[in-house]
């Protein structure tokens, strides 16, 4: 691959240039989630972790945690935007997959104690709902960039409700989780149909964290829903 074709937007690139670059994409995606299993099976058995959740989400400090996350996963996102090191590329990618996992330390302790059949079930509800969004982008050819405002829109009053929930106290329910499912199922759509469009064929690690963290996402609130049924 010549220079220039690393440095154009994936979709100005030839065929089998863009072919490569999905491939790569979704293998870093695979990679990710394994990662992040890894990672979270480790803190899982770090002897401090109930403590540690304990203080995380303890008073206001889940709104501390909720920004903290923010920031360091906008840093994350950067370094593995970079083309001037491959090592600032992957220390993003490292460091975004480790965010995640501390985010979820919480959620994931909460429902250690119910039936052993909650995570794998909202294992396999969450990869199945982004093997069926992934085939709608692919197999239709629609482009979804029309999503874009409402993901922003969404994105703000979604956060304004959680920050509300933190200060004043309040449950957001199960009408809330089954709306951020809907939200990060428009997202997975969106960056799936985005990704040539958005990246250049030398940001395969970029790409890959973006449609991450809409996984991510997803599957936080698959769990929440899993879980409450469970109860």
């Amino acid at each position: 691959m010549s220079a220039q074709t690393r440095t154009v937007r994936a979709a100005s690139a030839p065929a089998s240039v863009r072919a490569g670059f999905i491939k790569q994409v979704y293998l870093y995606v695979a990679l990710a989630i394994l990662v992040f299993a890894a990672v979270e099976a480790l803190l899982l058995q770090w002897p401090g972790a109930r403590d540690f959740a304990g203080v995380m989400t303890e008073g206001y400090n889940w709104l501390l945690v909720i920004v903290v996350f923010g920031i360091v996963t906008s840093f994350a996102d950067r370094w593995a935007r970079t083309t001037a090191s491959a090592g600032k590329v992957y220390a993003g990618f490292a460091l975004f997959i480790l965010a995640e996992a501390v985010l979820f330390l919480p959620l994931l302790l909460g429902i250690s104690g119910q039936a052993d059949d909650v995570l794998p079930t909202a294992g396999v509800i969450t990869l199945l709902m982004v093997a069926g969004l992934t085939a709608v982008v692919v197999f239709t050819g629609t482009d979804f960039s029309f999503l874009r405002g409402a993901l922003i829109v969404g994105g703000f009053l979604a956060l304004g409700l959680i920050v509300a929930s933190i200060i004043f106290g309040f449950g957001l329910g199960l009408l809330f989780a089954m709306a951020m499912v809907a939200f990060a199922s428009g997202s997975i759509l969106y960056n799936t149909s985005n990704i040539l469009k958005t990246y250049r064929t030398d940001q395969p690690v970029a790409a890959a964290l973006s449609l991450f963290a809409s996984i991510a996402l997803l599957f936080w609130y698959v769990l929440s829903i899993v879980s409450r049924q469970r109860r």
